[in-house]
């Protein structure tokens, strides 16, 4: 049976570990807004630069651009930002490619999308290590440029992306997206389409303006997991403090009872000792 030191201690023990947790709370809260500030508004335009970019697949041939091309899907790559969800969708993907025989490579762009799957022997083309912390547009820079010249040589023919959507502070989604090749834009039947005009002139345009959709949807889905994992840790650090909380008041009150039952036997002994002197 513990003694009354024993819970003292485990009190303290646990308030010092709810101090932590309410800093560690307050300082992914501190974070999270400006993560989902800036998640918020890059979302319209890279959704719109999606629009965009679907509409002109469409109205494009395949030959006009390299990023352009639709072929069979023989070799994949999947580029995967670290979340816990979003890791076993990545692997999914893997695992899925595999029985349709296609060859899986991986960019793990984080720690934990290192480690998981370094455990598991994944073919890692890639890894970006300690660059969420500090998000720069020059990461997604950095790796757009590597999946356009991927694409482009047809070392892949298929390129993914897997991250965490960041939908409210209490939810957040794992989404799997084809970043390359570009889908063309879904069309009702019998519905014209019309084609653009290009000005200077569609290779020059095209040139300019794929690649940097590339770098703009990946740095996107970066922005999107960052603010994602921010939430992730406030709520856990919340509920840590919570439940330090209700052991802190359970432990207070098994150390009242003890020491209400101490005190009681104390004077149990004094009254008997009293009683045995008459």
């Amino acid at each position: 049976m513990a003694t009354l030191r024993d819970i003292r201690r485990r009190i303290g023990s646990v308030k010092n570990t709810q101090t932590i947790t309410r800093a560690m709370q307050m300082v992914a809260a501190a974070k999270l807004r400006r993560a989902q500030e800036n998640a918020l508004k890059a979302r319209p335009y890279a959704e719109k630069m999606g629009e965009v970019l679907s509409s002109l697949a469409l109205r494009t041939q395949g030959d006009a651009h390299p990023l352009l091309e639709r072929r069979e899907a023989k070799r994949a790559r999947i580029i995967v930002i670290s979340a816990e969800r979003g890791l076993s969708k990545a692997e999914g993907i893997v695992k899925e490619n595999k029985k349709r025989s296609i060859e899986t490579s991986l960019v793990a762009v984080g720690i934990k999308g290192r480690d998981y799957f370094k455990r598991r022997k994944y073919d890692r083309y890639k890894e970006y290590i300690d660059v969420l912390g500090d998000l720069k547009y020059s990461l997604a820079s950095d790796i757009g440029r590597d999946m356009v010249e991927s694409y482009g040589d047809k070392a892949v023919d298929e390129i993914g992306l897997v991250y965490t959507k960041f939908r409210s502070t209490m939810r957040q989604e794992v989404v799997a997206e084809t970043l390359l090749p570009i889908k063309p834009m879904e069309t009702e039947p019998g519905e014209s389409v019309i084609d653009y005009i290009y000005e200077p002139d569609e290779e020059r345009i095209l040139k300019e303006i794929l690649p940097r959709y590339v770098e703009v949807q990946i740095f996107k889905a970066l922005l999107e997991s960052v603010a994602s994992e921010y939430a992730a840790r406030m709520m856990a650090m919340e509920a840590a403090t919570k439940n330090a909380g209700e052991l802190i008041e359970s432990l207070t009150l098994s150390y009242n009872k003890a020491r209400q039952a101490t005190i009681t036997k104390e004077m149990l002994d004094i009254v008997g000792g009293s009683e045995a002197l008459k």
